[in-house]
């Protein structure tokens, strides 16, 4: 079950970001952190037995809602983790969900393209 997170979660969100995104695709720790007192911007996460294993960070507009950051530990990943944590997800609102990936050129981003395919997404 999804859960808001807030900034008691802080430096288990940060830790995740750090495994999973180079530093050109965060921001630094301290303007991460800033972002958790805006209304727009929220963060929904997954744990078991209380450790954070994945979260999804959406920017909410009046029409769309755009995920910057969708991270699952690396340790959790390929057991369909990720599949149920974005159809929780997807549960939380009607409006559209966007997401950006980088182009399919290597076998990451062709896998990474894939799964967000099977899970409903399109490329536009």
């Amino acid at each position: 079950m999804l859960q808001k997170l807030d900034k008691k979660d802080f430096d288990e969100i940060f830790s995740l970001l750090e495994a999973a995104f180079p530093p050109s695709e965060r921001r630094t720790k301290e303007d991460q952190e800033k972002l958790m007192d805006l209304d727009e911007y929220s963060i929904f996460g997954l744990k078991k037995r209380g450790s954070l294993i994945g979260f999804v960070a959406e920017w909410e507009g009046p029409e769309y809602r755009f995920v910057e950051h969708f991270v699952v530990n690396e340790a959790f990943r390929g057991n369909g983790i990720g599949s149920g944590l974005l159809s929780d997800y997807h549960d939380l609102s009607d409006k559209p969900v966007v997401l950006e990936v980088e182009p399919p050129e290597n076998d990451v981003q062709k896998k990474r393209v894939r799964f967000y395919k099977r899970n409903g997404y399109h490329l536009s």
